[in-house]
């Protein structure tokens, strides 16, 4: 009987080391498949981006054939200098930076004033303001582009930084976020400091925007991206090469010409790089902060 104990004990052992080599198999397999399921969709995803850096650095010649070139056969750095010497683009870049770094600015200070305000004060038609605020996010921009047109030009701004910056230094979208993100702070923090004389700015300064990174790098990646990508309104308010930005000057490299096209794909791949580098700096801070608030406890 001991004797037959001590097999199956043994046999035991083994059909469970069997049962744990063969779970590991498992999940071996499965998170092959999952990563080779994940690299097949992001090379679909890019494949558009990876063919326009390709078109970049491919000769004219070798782009109007009939033959499938999806990789240059001799890479060249020629189109990248043409498209610096056609426009001023370096001029343009900077011009964007700083109308993207403004208004970026701009929507931070603004929105999460106007957040603390809507949260923590307390105020006649507190709600009705909100509301008011968050039906603004259903007039799609070309509705209104009319009349701040005009109050543009009425003041004489047009062709200027005011222009580009003046209107987009608030959004309802910004409020929002951070209006969401003060919802997770109890009203018991803002009673206590105000009960030991702390003001309301001070409040922000010292206690609110230590805690807001989060949510101020979800802004951020979002306001400059969106401001970095403008076009319609810088089109329309802009009218000298000292002050387009990149997104209009882009539209000046296509010309009647077959070279065009290579030039003016390697000049979007060229303001292509800081969204995207903010974008892939500031993710975690995106995703972190438009979730943020979403779950109180």
């Amino acid at each position: 009987m001991a004797g037959q104990n001590v097999i199956s004990a043994e046999k035991l052992k083994e059909l469970q080391y069997r049962m744990n080599l063969e779970a590991k198999r498992k999940r071996q397999v499965k998170s092959g498949l999952l990563i080779c399921g994940n690299v097949i969709f992001a090379l679909m995803i890019l494949a558009p981006l990876l063919y326009a850096v390709s078109i970049a650095f491919m000769p004219s010649s070798e782009l109007f054939t009939l033959d499938l070139n999806l990789v240059p056969k001799e890479p060249t750095l020629n189109n990248f200098i043409q498209a610096l010497q056609r426009i001023p683009l370096i001029r343009f870049v900077l011009n964007s930076f700083l109308v993207a770094g403004l208004i970026t600015i701009g929507q931070i200070i603004s929105c999460s004033l106007a957040a603390f305000s809507l949260h923590f004060l307390d105020f006649k038609g507190k709600n009705v303001v909100f509301m008011l605020i968050m039906a603004t996010m259903m007039l799609p921009g070309e509705a209104t582009i009319i009349s701040n047109y005009l109050t543009i030009s009425g003041w004489g701004w047009l062709d200027t930084y005011q222009a580009l910056i003046v209107p987009y230094l608030t959004s309802a979208m910004g409020i929002f976020l951070f209006r969401q993100f003060f919802q997770s702070f109890p009203m018991s923090l803002y009673e206590s400091a105000k009960l030991d004389g702390c003001g309301n700015l001070r409040f922000i300064i010292s206690i609110l925007l230590p805690l807001m990174k989060s949510a101020i790098g979800a802004m951020a990646v979002y306001t400059f991206i969106n401001a970095w990508n403008m076009y319609m309104w810088p089109l329309l308010v802009t009218g000298s090469d000292s002050m387009r930005t990149v997104q209009i000057g882009i539209g000046m490299l296509d010309s009647v010409d077959s070279q065009s096209l290579t030039l003016m794909v390697a000049g979007v791949v060229m303001i292509i790089i800081p969204s995207i580098s903010i974008f892939i700096v500031g993710q975690k801070q995106l995703i972190k902060g438009m979730f943020s608030g979403a779950v109180k406890g």
